[in-house]
């Protein structure tokens, strides 16, 4: 029982905190709507093997998430709890993961501390309480790496299992979101092999075999796909993703360094302890660190290179920033190691920019004119601060505290007492993190999206047609449930505006495109209402 209760424990605070607040606000456009979506539409047409939207074919991402989300909506409902539920499940296993692997190999105290600076960084902890695909997806990679290391670290006939491992959950994340996932494996180790000065090749049999079962996880449905489809489809999800890396996909572009400043603020605090060399105890786990370097490096390096920019896409990082962070922790703790004065300092501007956030949201929130002269040239934004949302003065508690823990920690870190400043530092993330969804979420999804959102429920059940004008969602196929056997030209936005159509048609648009949808289809749509920066439009 002395065994199994450290893990008990760890799964119970878990789902504790993994659950709390999980359905409180709506998904948000586009990523976790989108994948909600998916599942909606298998369970709507009961066709698992396909990914749609809006009853077509969707060919960015492989089944398996969605295949997880259909299960806990036939079991919850068709609801966002649902969605997310599979992410909060992924964020428990997650843990108990890290806490195994830690005593492995480390000891049980240096796992302990693992699983706290990994849910107590902001956003390891909050991709757990979202409904996107990059936790499972993260999880598989960081387990096919795991088993790679284990297999070249040891040299008996059991390592083969390990192997074996290691293929089975690349071919997972290869289902979960694509051949990235082999990439970022293959690359790590490669990365690895010259970080270790060639120290562990990778025999021709071996690599065969792991390449041969990876492949066969992965056929799992690519394989039956093609045998029933053809090659079509695979075709399109293959030059999606070669499309993907080499242009800003769908407007996402940003600076060269982007996910450098991204991981090092997101992945607060754990970020600024990475930074130390040290190495770690033991020849074992010296691979297992250069292991996680390596994987490190190659993320960044990627992603750097690819044009699209997106937080999800640097996200694996979060499991190698998280181990390396634990590492120097545990050095400090064990007085192996001091902390730089540089270090402190960056742990504290950081953690006031963060307190700094959350103390000016209910302050502006409280007084939106204050935005209005920055926001001027946006008349989006501009309208959406229109909505009537009541920030009460206690919000502002939140954030000073904050502020008060981080300036805490820091004179902790100066007088060299690092236990009492870390565990201050990472408790008081945590709990902050469950603050701001429970708190604050709520509304900021009032200002965003919540007056769209409130119209395409309004049709939910209705037979009508509803999309959005001049601007990408999901949100209208699956807060108004969209229902299957659509006639084939509905899902032509040129025939809902023009076409003869069969029934009730609505239209959603910003108000920053009203003035040009009106010239052009004035004659055929009339304006419903507006409200906080959208334009709710109806076909004559």
């Amino acid at each position: 029982m002395t065994r199994v209760a450290p893990y008990i424990l760890i799964g119970i605070i878990a789902l504790m905190i993994f659950l709390h607040s999980l359905g409180r606000v709506a998904l948000f456009d586009w990523d976790e709507i989108n994948f909600a979506e998916s599942a909606r539409e298998m369970i709507e047409t009961g066709n698992y093997m396909r990914v749609q939207i809006n009853y077509e074919p969707f060919w960015e991402k492989p089944p398996l998430f969605f295949w997880m989300q259909a299960g806990a909506m036939h079991l919850f409902g068709i609801n966002e709890w649902a969605a997310r539920l599979p992410n909060a499940v992924c964020g428990v296993i997650t843990l108990l993961i890290l806490y195994s692997i830690g005593k492995r190999l480390h000891n049980e105290i240096f796992a302990r501390w693992w699983v706290l600076i990994y849910a107590g960084s902001f956003l390891p902890h909050l991709y757990f309480k979202s409904g996107i695909i990059d936790p499972w997806f993260n999880l598989f990679i960081f387990l096919g790496i795991y088993f790679l290391f284990l297999f070249l670290n040891e040299s008996s006939s059991a390592s083969r299992k390990q192997l074996l491992l290691s293929a089975v959950f690349t071919g997972l994340a290869i289902l979960t979101k694509g051949p990235v996932g082999l990439l970022i494996v293959v690359l790590s180790y490669l990365t690895f092999y010259f970080l270790s000065g060639r120290q562990y090749p990778f025999a021709l049999r071996y690599l065969i075999i792991w390449l041969s079962v990876t492949g066969l996880v992965a056929l799992i449905w690519f394989g039956l796909e093609i045998l029933q489809h053809g090659w079509w489809f695979a075709g399109e999800f293959f030059r999606y993703q070669i499309r993907l890396a080499q242009t800003k996909d769908a407007g996402h572009g940003g600076f060269f360094l982007y996910h450098f400043v991204v991981l090092l603020i997101g992945c607060f605090p754990a970020s600024w302890f990475i930074f130390k060399k040290a190495d770690a105890s033991g020849d074992r786990t010296n691979m297992f660190r250069k292991w996680m370097l390596a994987a490190l490096a190659v993320i960044l390096i990627v992603f750097t290179l690819v044009r699209t920019k997106i937080v999800h896409y640097s996200s694996f990082a979060y499991f190698p920033i998280g181990y390396l962070a634990t590492v120097n922790i545990y050095n400090l703790l064990t007085q192996k190691n001091r902390m730089k004065g540089w270090q402190r300092w960056g742990l504290l501007v950081t953690g006031l920019i963060w307190a700094l956030l959350f103390t000016a949201l209910p302050v502006l929130g409280a007084h939106p004119e204050w935005l209005k002269v920055l926001l001027k040239k946006d008349a989006f934004a501009l309208a959406n601060l229109e909505a009537e949302v009541s920030w009460e003065p206690i919000l502002i508690l939140p954030g000073i505290l904050y502020a008060g823990t981080v300036v805490y920690s820091f004179i902790s870190f100066k007088a060299h007492r690092y236990k009492k400043g870390i565990l201050t530092l990472f408790l008081a993330s945590l709990v902050s993190i469950q603050i701001i969804l429970t708190f604050f979420v709520p509304k900021i999804e009032q200002y965003s999206q919540e007056a769209a959102l409130e119209f395409y429920r309004s049709l939910k059940g209705k037979d009508v047609y509803v999309r959005s004008l001049g601007f990408k969602s999901y949100a209208p196929y699956f807060y108004s449930g969209v229902r299957p056997g659509l006639r084939p030209e509905s899902k032509d936005i040129e025939w809902l505006l023009k076409g003869a159509v069969d029934k009730p048609a609505y239209f959603v648009s910003k108000i920053t495109r009203k003035e040009k949808i009106l010239d052009e289809h004035g004659s055929r749509l009339k304006i419903l209402y507006e409200k906080n920066g959208f334009v709710f439009y109806q076909r004559r």
